[in-house]
C-alpha cells in the first residue's frame, strides 16, 4: 500500500486514513488504510514523504509502531503486527546539497558525515523524540554514482528494446558512449535519476517513433545508437536484416549479466 502523505496535510484529511468518528462524513466507509490492513494484514505500507503529513498522522502512527495495532473510527482494533511500515522523507536534503559539487563527484567522508548530521538535525527538529525512537532503522541514501545511473540506463533501454523487438522485430543496440551520454543528460544533482525517464523519451523513444512513422524501420532492422560528442547529440544508424543475429548476441549478453549479478 502506497500512501502519498502530501494528500494528508490538513487535520480533517486524517480521518480518511484511519476512519471518521461516528456522526462525521465518511464514517460508514471506514479508513482507507485501516480497511485495507484489516482485510489483508500481511502488507507492506509505504508512507511517502511522511514529513508532509499533519502531526495527527504521526500521533496515530505512534500506536502502530509501538503496539502493532490501531483502533479505527468504528472502534475496531486493526492488527498491524504483520505489517511492514516504511516511511520516506526528503528532510534535510536541501541543506546537504548546498555547496556540493555538480555532476557525479562523490562527497568525501567528512562531507558525507556533515550531510548526515544536517539530515538528522532536520529530522529531530520536525518529529518528536517519541516518534523517532519507535523507528527501527533510519537509512540515509548516498548520491548516485555514474556507474549506477548507467545501470538504470541499461534497465530502461532493455524495456524499450524489448517493446521494439516484440512489436516490430527491430533490434536496438546502445553503444558505451551513448550510454554515458544518456546517463549525464538524465542525472540531476537535486532530483537524482528521476529525469532519466524523460531523457530517454526525448532523445531515444521520440527519435525511434519518428523513424517508424517515416517508414525508416522495417522488419529485421538493427538500430545502433551512438553519441556524437562534437554535436552533443545521439546518432541512429540503421542496419538492414541484422536483428536476428543481434538478438542472439543480446540474449547471451543478458544471461552473462544476470550470472555476474548473482555472483
Amino acid at each position: 500500500i502506497r500512501v502519498d502523505m502530501s494528500e494528508y496535510r490538513e487535520q480533517h484529511t486524517v480521518s480518511r486514513l484511519f476512519g471518521a468518528p461516528p456522526g462525521y462524513v465518511g464514517y460508514e466507509e471506514g479508513g482507507q488504510l485501516t480497511e485495507e490492513v484489516r482485510r489483508r494484514p500481511n502488507r507492506v505500507v509505504l508512507f511517502d514523504e511522511i514529513e508532509k503529513a499533519h502531526p495527527d498522522v504521526w500521533n496515530a502512527l505512534l500506536q502502530i509502531l509501538e503496539d502493532g495495532r490501531l483502533t479505527d473510527g468504528h472502534g475496531r482494533v486493526v492488527d498491524f503486527s504483520n505489517t511492514v511500515v516504511i516511511m520516506t522523507s526528503n528532510l534535510g536534503t536541501e541543506y546537504a546539497r548546498k555547496g556540493g559539487a555538480l555532476g557525479f563527484v562523490q562527497p568525501t567522508d567528512e562531507e558525507a558525515i556533515a550531510d548526515h548530521q544536517k539530515i538528522e538535525r532536520a529530522m529531530r527538529s520536525t518529529f518528536r523524540p517519541e516518534f523517532l525512537n519507535r523507528i527501527d532503522e533510519i537509512i540515509i541514501f548516498e548520491p548516485l554514482t555514474l556507474p549506477q545511473v548507467e545501470q538504470i540506463v541499461d534497465l530502461q533501454m532493455r524495456e524499450i528494446a524489448d517493446r521494439l523487438a516484440e512489436s516490430y522485430n527491430v533490434a536496438v543496440h546502445l553503444s558505451e558512449p551513448a550510454r554515458a551520454w544518456l546517463a549525464e543528460k538524465g542525472y540531476d544533482p537535486q532530483f537524482g535519476a528521476r529525469p532519466l525517464r524523460r531523457a530517454l523519451q526525448r532523445y531515444v523513444e521520440n527519435e525511434l517513433s519518428a523513424m517508424l512513422l517515416r517508414g525508416g524501420l522495417v522488419n529485421g532492422d538493427l538500430i545502433v545508437i551512438d553519441a556524437d560528442d562534437a554535436a552533443d547529440k545521439l546518432t541512429f544508424e540503421r542496419h538492414a536484416n541484422a536483428s536476428d543475429d543481434y538478438a542472439g548476441l543480446r540474449q547471451d549478453s543478458y544471461v552473462e549479466e544476470d550470472q555476474n549479478t548473482e555472483l
